[in-house]
C-alpha cells in the first residue's frame, strides 16, 4: 500500500493506492461526479484507491480535482517504477450505450497526454474541462505516455464516464505481470 499526502493553502489530500488490489475504494473528494468517476476507476483497474480532499470547492473544483491527480499519480508512479515484468503497454475502448472512447498507455517513465474528448460544459455541478485536468496531473506525476480519444458519443456523463474506465482498464492491461517481460525495453532500461 503506498500512502502519499498533499497540502497547500487550497486542498488538503490524502490518497492511499495498492495496485494489486480488488478494485474496492473509499473516495471523498467533496465533488461528486469527480467521486463516482475515481470509484469507476479503482473498480476497472482493480487497484483499491482511499482518496480524500478537503478544497476550496467554494471557489470551484479546479484545484480539488487537478491536485487529486497529482497525487495518485504520485503514489503510481513509486508502484509502478522502477518498471520491470509487466506488459508495459495497454489499451481499451469502453463503450457506454452510443459513446465510445479509447485510451493507449505506455508505462514509459515519459509522461504525454493527448486528450481528444471534445465535451463542453457541465455534468451536474462537475465541468467537463476538469476532466483533462485530472489525467494531466495524474499523467505527468505517474510518468504515462496516455492518449485518451473520443470515437463517439453524444452524452456527456457517458463519454467522460467512458474515459476514466478505457483509462482504468488500459492501466489495468499494462500492469499485469508477464515474467517473461523481464525489463519491457530493447534499451534494457526505462
Amino acid at each position: 500500500m503506498i500512502t502519499k499526502q498533499r497540502s497547500t493553502k487550497e486542498t488538503q489530500i490524502s490518497v492511499s493506492l495498492e495496485l494489486e488490489g480488488t478494485g474496492k475504494s473509499n473516495i471523498d473528494t467533496g465533488v461528486g461526479f469527480f467521486d463516482h468517476m475515481l470509484e469507476a476507476l479503482s473498480k476497472h483497474s482493480l487497484i483499491d484507491l482511499d482518496v480524500t480532499c478537503k478544497g476550496d470547492t467554494h471557489i470551484d473544483d479546479h484545484h480539488s480535482v487537478e491536485d487529486v491527480g497529482i497525487v495518485i499519480g504520485k503514489a503510481l508512479a513509486e508502484a509502478i517504477y522502477p518498471i520491470e515484468k509487466v506488459e508495459r503497454y495497454g489499451n481499451a475502448t469502453v463503450v457506454m450505450d452510443e459513446t465510445a472512447v479509447e485510451c493507449d498507455m505506455d508505462l514509459s517513465g515519459r509522461p504525454y497526454l493527448h486528450y481528444e474528448i471534445d465535451v463542453y460544459g457541465k455534468v451536474g455541478n462537475f465541468d467537463t474541462e476538469l476532466a483533462e485536468e485530472f489525467f494531466h496531473a495524474l499523467a505527468l506525476n505517474a510518468r504515462i505516455t496516455t492518449h485518451i480519444v473520443m470515437k463517439r458519443g453524444r452524452n456527456k456523463h457517458h463519454i467522460l464516464e467512458a474515459a476514466f474506465k478505457a483509462f482504468a482498464v488500459a492501466l489495468r492491461r499494462a500492469t499485469t505481470k508477464n515474467e517473461r517481460m523481464g525489463i519491457p525495453s530493447t534499451k534494457g532500461v526505462l
